[in-house]
């Protein structure tokens, strides 16, 4: 692991590392915030999943959470996207390739090669993290934006054992039938809709997937919200399953930054009462 960048922030330290990955064959940047109390004990891990066209820096630039993980000693993990570097790519469509890897184990060439987010976010990257820093991996817990949201209600779904908590900032909350992730998931997975199944929420809670409970905040101004997120999907497949769900839709707020920053601190309070 390579130390790319180190500062010191609210008596934590914001990092950026790099290695190389063996998922994902190539070069990987990840971000870590780790709080102050790690100078004392290891510290439950948050982990962020960032959306389409993202990179570990967008929610480390634009997010605002060191000022409560620090409060809270939470070590707070921001992988990348997608791989990286000279890997498969569709430079005229931001909804495959780079910056949309989707957190899938793609099966079809050209992108299995690179593109295993799910076994990276879940396998490799916890291992590191484990390894290099003072975390407690028996307090986990996962979340994120659009299709991080997507990501972090899949991996809780399919880990419920590993993730104490779960939440989501305007997920696409069933991929196998929103145009921006339908042409993801053919090129990635192929035709085989049980691969398909496995990587949309509705669909892992249709088929029995189980977790305690989710918290989502949507924005009513969102652009997105009709055509990729309909976060009432959801809402609907966890009734009467036993899932809690709290779906706050928060008037008037979009699908940026300005939407997640707002509303970080709840969910970071969220996660710290589950982590305990």
């Amino acid at each position: 692991m390579n130390t790319e960048s180190e500062v010191v922030s609210f008596g934590g330290v914001q990092g950026v590392y790099s290695h190389a990955s063996t998922s994902c064959g190539c070069e990987m940047k990840f971000a870590v915030f780790v709080p102050p109390q790690a100078k004392q004990h290891a510290c439950p891990v948050v982990w962020y999943l960032s959306g389409l066209t993202c990179t570990h820096a967008n929610v480390m630039e634009k997010g605002e959470y060191r000022r409560l993980a620090a409060e809270l000693g939470l070590i707070v993990v921001c992988p990348d996207t997608s791989p990286r570097g000279a890997v498969p790519d569709v430079d005229d469509n931001w909804q495959i390739g780079k910056g949309a890897g989707f957190y899938v184990d793609a099966t079809q060439e050209p992108w299995s090669q690179n593109y295993r987010m799910y076994s990276y976010v879940t396998e490799e990257l916890p291992a590191l993290i484990a390894e290099n820093f003072p975390a407690d991996m028996e307090r986990q817990a996962v979340f994120g934006h659009s299709m991080g949201g997507h990501g972090a209600l899949t991996i809780a779904l399919r880990n419920p054992d590993r993730y104490r908590s779960c939440s989501a900032f305007a997920p696409i909350v069933h991929p196998m039938g929103a145009d921006w992730s339908i042409g993801a998931f053919r090129a990635y997975l192929g035709d085989d809709d049980n691969l398909w199944r496995e990587h949309d929420a509705c669909a892992l809670i249709e088929d029995g997937a189980r977790y305690p409970e989710f918290l989502v905040d949507q924005g009513s101004a969102d652009g997105f919200l009709d055509e990729g997120l309909r976060p009432w999907l959801f809402e609907e497949a966890c009734k009467d399953t036993g899932i809690g769900i709290t779906l706050r839709m928060q008037q008037g707020y979009d699908h940026s930054y300005y939407f997640i920053s707002s509303f970080m601190d709840d969910h970071l309070r969220w996660h710290a009462e589950r982590l305990g």
